[in-house]
């Protein structure tokens, strides 16, 4: 048996796949201890025993990583650099947040001063020694790590992607206690800045990411874990405890898994993505496959390591509204979090959040809420509202339809970055919702940004977890290889590449993947010479990439240039689809609907379950879709149809 398991901020979501039947479940999270919630859904799906036996597999995305940065409670981390570059990660690129601020906030250094430390073993350019490493350094090294006393060490040395036998040399003496983490391993390109960051955050949050997932596979055992990557695939989890860097987007990268599989099942492979849970809405493009950047960023620290290119902002269903100092109603990026959560909860909750405003406003029905294993209170929500309604002159009723719009807003803003602002119209997309809280904003946000089409796949208050289950195990491998393109040698790079393989092909079979299993993806990352930043071209040759390249440059820039490309990095993304899921076909229940009334849409309107819905029968909008995990709002001027696996198609009538 298959286990997904997503840890959000405020829900635990599981899908569980017997082979034949697919079953899912929510939970709250336990933000203290992530795996209390996790043990908790296995023991509510009956499974404890099939886990005893040795026979579950659970695949598992988690927020650990995440959490740990933006809550700054890395470990206490030292930084081994080459002499004069101690203050690499404090300098970084001496640019700021806000370039017209003329009085910043400070920010704190990543590693205090006293954790800098220099040492030998300077390569140039060209790999060549421009000072040796020594034994004298590397004793000198291992008195000062023993008097700092750190729980982890992160390496850094200039040019080490070009040959790393220093850092090696510097890992060999770290002590056996400490955990380690040299950037040739980590992240081999040029950049030391971003090359570093990456570094010292896998250090940083290294111990602790190792230490939760050995304490999740001891609770589960002899059944088995495998973690979920940020750049949308899986991997074993004895190497996610050495690759904490690599989980920092990993529940979301599992619903990007899903929407592709998904949409490859129905035949749309464009889609534009919001996944709005509990906490905060992460927002992407699907075009034929996910797209991965090397730009992304955690806080305010970059992270150059592949992960999907998302955006992601504060508004979610947690998400707190307020007045702000002028008496402006705002809403988010706090959140109410999983405890004690919306006071829709009824867990002590006292601030509006969206999911009270939809509450009140009759979107969420408190009846239906988990399935009816949850039940909302009413009451709750518009005494959390009230106080905010009070102050602006307005009813309750009134106040919540502006949270939700201000929300609305927020996510529609998020949609055109990822979108509008690569280049991309909106309207060539289907946008596709998941998360609990999606489906009632779908209409709203598709209205806005001009979309005629849009996409509730199923289950997919959950999608993410589902995601987990169809994920490939995979790997993504870089290599700095810089130089004018028309002057490198072809035989070089596919040496080159030849080299990324066997690695790759070597990490996937200790991990048991068939070697006939695995496909590979090689790729160039080209500029104009003399630019800064790179575009990600698919490898055949060298003319054809040069024209790739010229036709990308065009459409995402809207200009090319008669001017020399440069090569910089070398990519190869390896892939295996481990074990296959099917979904299974919908199933039709006898339910009735009942008549209801929303504030904001004049007449009456039916809910309906999303299982009593006939298959292919097209209905018209308005209309509230409940299931156990999500509800769906279809406004007037919408039509939705549930497709025979049970996905929910809405057009623009």
């Amino acid at each position: 048996m298959f286990l997904g398991v997503d840890t959000g901020g405020t829900f635990t979501d599981f899908v569980l796949f017997t082979g034949t039947e697919m079953r899912i479940h929510k939970v709250l999270s336990t933000p203290k201890a992530p795996e209390q919630a996790i043990l908790q859904g296995i023991a509510e799906l009956s499974l404890t025993d099939i886990v005893s036996r040795g026979e579950l597999v659970v695949i598992h995305g988690s927020t650990v990583a995440t959490n740990a940065a933006l809550e700054g409670k890395g470990v206490r981390t030292a930084f081994i650099t080459n002499r004069g570059l101690k203050d690499m990660l404090t300098i970084g690129r001496q640019t700021r947040r806000q370039l017209y601020q003329l009085t910043p906030v400070p920010i704190e250094p990543p590693v205090p001063s006293e954790l800098c430390l220099e040492t030998g073993g300077r390569l140039d350019w060209q790999g060549d020694t421009i000072e040796p490493l020594t034994q004298q350094d590397l004793q000198i090294l291992r008195e000062q790590l023993l008097e700092l006393k750190p729980q982890s060490v992160a390496i850094n040395l200039l040019f080490s992607f070009l040959d790393d036998r220093y850092e090696k040399a510097i890992e060999a003496i770290i002590p056996e206690d400490i955990f380690c983490s040299r950037s040739s391993f980590v992240l081999p390109e040029y950049k030391e800045y971003e090359r570093g960051i990456a570094t010292w955050l896998n250090a940083w949050l290294g111990p602790i990411v190792q230490g939760y997932l050995q304490n999740l596979q001891q609770k589960i055992a002899p059944s088995t874990v495998t973690i979920m990557q940020s750049s949308g695939g899986t991997m074993a989890i004895d190497q996610a405890g050495l690759r904490a860097v690599n989980m920092l987007l990993s529940g979301p990268a599992g619903g990007l898994a899903a929407a592709l599989y998904i949409g490859n099942e129905i035949g749309s492979k464009r889609l534009l993505t919001f996944d709005m849970g509990g906490t905060s809405t992460d927002v992407s493009l699907i075009d034929q496959q996910i797209s991965l950047t090397n730009e992304g960023h955690i806080a305010h620290y970059p992270v150059a390591v592949p992960m999907v290119n998302m955006h992601t902002i504060g508004a979610g269903g947690g998400s707190i509204a307020y007045l702000d100092e002028g008496g402006v109603l705002q809403v988010g990026p706090e959140s109410a979090g999983a405890d004690p959560g919306p006071a829709c909860y009824g867990k002590g909750g006292s601030k509006a959040t969206v999911s009270d405003a939809n509450v009140v406003l009759g979107r969420l029905q408190p009846d239906a809420f988990l399935g009816g294993k949850m039940t909302l209170d009413v009451e709750a929500s518009r005494r959390a509202i009230k106080p905010l309604a009070q102050a602006l002159g307005l009813s309750v009723e009134e106040t919540a339809l502006g949270i939700i719009t201000i929300a609305n807003e927020h996510m529609v803003r998020a949609l055109r970055v990822i979108s509008v602002q690569k280049g991309q119209d909106p309207a060539n997309f289907q946008l596709c919702c998941f998360g609990g809280a999606g489906g009632l904003h779908l209409c709203a946000l598709a209205d806005a940004l001009g979309v005629h089409s849009a996409l509730v796949p199923v289950n997919a208050g959950v999608l993410s977890a589902f995601g987990m289950l169809v994920a490939p195990r995979e790997r993504q491998l870089s290599r700095t290889h810089q130089r004018l393109l028309a002057e490198a040698d072809e035989t070089e790079l596919q040496q080159t590449f030849a080299e990324l393989e066997n690695s790759g092909y070597q990490q996937l079979l200790n991990e048991g993947v068939l070697i006939d299993a695995i496909e590979t993806r090689p790729s160039v990352d080209l500029r104009y010479a003399g630019q800064s930043f790179t575009l990600n071209i698919p490898w055949l040759d060298r003319d054809q990439a040069s024209c790739d390249f010229h036709q990308q440059h065009q459409h995402q820039y809207g200009h090319q240039l008669d001017q020399a490309i440069e090569l910089v990095n070398v990519r190869l993304g390896l892939s295996a689809t481990v074990h296959r899921i099917t979904l299974p076909k919908a199933k039709v229940t006898v339910q009735t609907s009942k008549p209801i009334q929303l504030y904001g849409i004049s007449g009456e309107l039916s809910a309906i379950n999303r299982e009593a819905m006939t298959i292919d029968h097209c209905y018209e909008g308005p209309l509230l879709i409940t299931e156990q995990t999500a509800t769906t709002l279809l406004t007037p001027g919408w039509q939705v149809r549930r497709d025979e696996l049970g996905n929910l198609h809405l057009q623009k009538t």
